[in-house]
């Protein structure tokens, strides 16, 4: 009886990770039960005033991605311009009386909250000393270290394979087409997930547990490398979310629209496969992990360094039978990224958990909810 237990221990050590979950099973893996958002900032107060003989202030956060600025006791007066950007000015946005004009404005009750400036130092100005307005409090990003010491459900799944989105420009030119529609999502200055254009007309797709409502929500397009192993984002897009039109905890998404839609026009958009996958599938996923710059989730090391696969389908997510699982490695900020066949290179999942098995919606059961809206 002891050989026979041991014979059986062997065995089972020797079973590959790899193993495939039949399709028509429904299980509910016991790690993979996290919802993938992150922190990646934290809010400061502080008492700025810019104005009379004061008229620029720099604002610096060494080591921070970006900084968010929100300002009170307003007082622009006619034809001035409230001007917040990054020292050189490639990155601007502009603020007159009209705050809502510029659709890059979040207005609460004591003032507004301006777009993010990318990196760590935001330069403020105004045109007329006899303007004035005061910055109250910020956001700004965890550096590095901060970063590192943050929690994070794992889901790095063995070895980490996600690459630069760049990266596969050449040797992956398709999936590499699809990753331009991809959006990283800040959250109320503080936190992250991923968001994706889905269908040619101003609809974006993420995760319920993202956000139920719009306010403060910055969506950047093209914050990815321009080359392989960069440190630097080429020119980011910002927009903010505008409108949400459906909503679906059992299914984990949020259906929404952003102002100035024709900012990103450009950026295309991803198409929804709406079938349960098979077991085996070869797939991908691009994403924000832990608010980096894009990434491609493309190879996986418990595949023997192949393409990610679709491992079971018909799992218990948010309710039941409502994801796909896969090993394809991801991060806090993954969460709402799309989940891509390789075969179709259409929209099969929308990624909510991590816990390797890492998990997606089916994007089957979203798309019977929201194709009319689309």
């Amino acid at each position: 009886m002891r050989k026979t237990l041991q014979l059986l221990t062997a065995l089972a050590l020797a079973l590959p990770m790899t193993s495939i979950v039949p399709a028509t099973t429904t299980s509910t893996p016991a790690e993979a039960s996290s919802p993938q958002t992150q922190e990646i900032g934290t809010e400061e107060n502080v008492s700025v005033r810019v104005g009379g003989a004061n008229r620029s202030t720099l604002i610096e956060r060494p080591g921070s991605g970006y900084v968010k600025l929100h300002f009170t006791d307003l007082r622009i007066l006619p034809g001035d311009v409230l001007t917040v950007s990054n020292p050189d000015g490639t990155e601007k946005y502009t603020y007159t009386r009209d705050l809502k004009a510029s659709l890059t404005a979040t207005i609460d009750a004591s003032g507004f909250w301006a777009m993010s400036i990318t990196g760590d130092r935001a330069l403020v100005s105004v045109t007329n000393p006899l303007s004035r307005v005061r910055i109250d409090k910020l956001t700004r990003g965890y550096t590095d270290a901060e970063m590192s010491s943050q929690p994070s459900v794992q889901s790095i799944c063995g070895t980490n394979d996600y690459k630069d989105a760049v990266c596969y420009q050449s040797s992956n030119p398709t999936e590499w087409g699809k990753t331009a529609s991809v959006a990283k999502l800040l959250r109320n200055g503080s936190s992250l997930c991923t968001a994706w254009r889905v269908g040619p007309n101003n609809r974006m797709l993420t995760n319920e547990h993202c956000f139920t409502s719009t306010s403060g929500i910055e969506v950047w397009f093209n914050y990815q490398c321009p080359t392989c192993g960069g440190t630097a984002s080429a020119t980011v897009t910002k927009v903010l979310a505008a409108q949400v039109l459906k909503v679906n905890a059992a299914l984990d998404y949020t259906l929404f629209t952003v102002n100035n839609f024709a900012a990103i026009s450009s950026f295309g958009y991803l198409e929804l496969d709406a079938r349960v996958p098979a077991v085996g599938e070869e797939m991908y996923i691009v994403g924000h992990p832990a608010g980096k710059l894009k990434k491609l989730s493309l190879r996986d090391n418990n595949n023997g360094g192949g393409y990610c696969v679709v491992r079971a389908v018909r799992v218990n997510g948010s309710s039941s039978q409502s994801d796909i699982s896969y090993m394809c490695d991801t991060e806090g900020g993954s969460s709402g990224s799309p989940v891509l066949s390789r075969r179709t290179h259409k929209v099969i999942g929308l990624h909510h958990f991590g816990g390797c098995p890492n998990q997606g919606v089916r994007i089957d059961l979203v798309a019977a909810q929201i194709n009319s809206l689309l």
